[in-house]
């Protein structure tokens, strides 16, 4: 799944440049811009910086969805008794089996 129009969207809407955002991820400005075009894939590992660029969750880099919260900040919050896990799988058949472990496991302790 691209994120292509997603990224397009954010950086638009701070109005930055594509070049801009190259620079911050250290990537040449026509590869940043094959990403949105979705002329190619954003490299796995780059993900979580434009996410953080971007002030959004790294989930929210693969949704379609237009109104995409954007974070005031990253930082942990010590009033809240959350924690956050980011997992970034590129495996179809390993995502599906975490996946599979994760719900059984929500499904487990639901029943406690």
């Amino acid at each position: 799944m691209s994120v292509g129009t997603t990224i397009r969207r954010l950086r638009e809407s701070q109005g930055k440049t594509q070049k801009e955002i190259a620079d911050l991820l250290n990537v040449d400005r026509r590869t940043y811009a094959k990403w949105e075009e979705e002329a190619a894939e954003v490299k796995s590992s780059l993900v979580p910086n434009l996410a953080e660029i971007f002030g959004v969750e790294i989930a929210d880099l693969y949704k379609n969805d237009k109104n995409i919260e954007i974070k005031d900040s990253f930082k942990d919050n010590n009033n809240n008794n959350t924690n956050t896990v980011v997992i970034i799988l590129t495996d179809k058949e390993l995502t599906e089996k975490f996946l599979d472990l994760f719900n059984n496991s929500l499904k487990n302790s639901s029943k406690e």
